[in-house]
C-alpha cells in the first residue's frame, strides 16, 4: 500500500504533498527537519491522506493534489472550509 498525503506548515502558508509506504515514519522525518524540501517550514500537521494499492495510482493522485485545483482543495480543507 502507498499513501498520498498533504502536510501543512504551522508557521508558514505552505502545503507539501508527497507519497510514501510508511506514513508515520515519513511525517516524523518531515517534522524532524530531515527532509531538505520541507526543513525550512517545520513543524507540520497532517491535513489529508489517502491509501492506494500501488505506486502508479498513488503517483497519479499525488500529481492531482500538487496541481492548482488540488492545492486549492487542500487549502480549503486546512482552513476548515471544505
Amino acid at each position: 500500500m502507498v499513501w498520498v498525503y498533504a502536510l501543512s506548515s504551522l508557521r508558514f502558508n505552505y502545503i507539501y504533498v508527497g507519497m510514501t509506504s510508511n506514513l508515520n515514519e515519513r511525517i516524523k522525518r518531515h517534522n524532524g527537519g530531515r527532509e531538505r524540501t520541507t526543513k525550512p517550514y517545520v513543524p507540520f500537521v497532517l491535513v489529508y491522506k489517502e491509501e492506494h494499492p500501488d505506486r502508479r495510482t498513488a503517483r497519479e493522485r499525488e500529481k492531482y493534489w500538487k496541481s492548482g485545483v488540488g492545492k486549492e482543495k487542500l487549502r480549503r480543507l486546512r482552513d476548515g472550509l471544505s
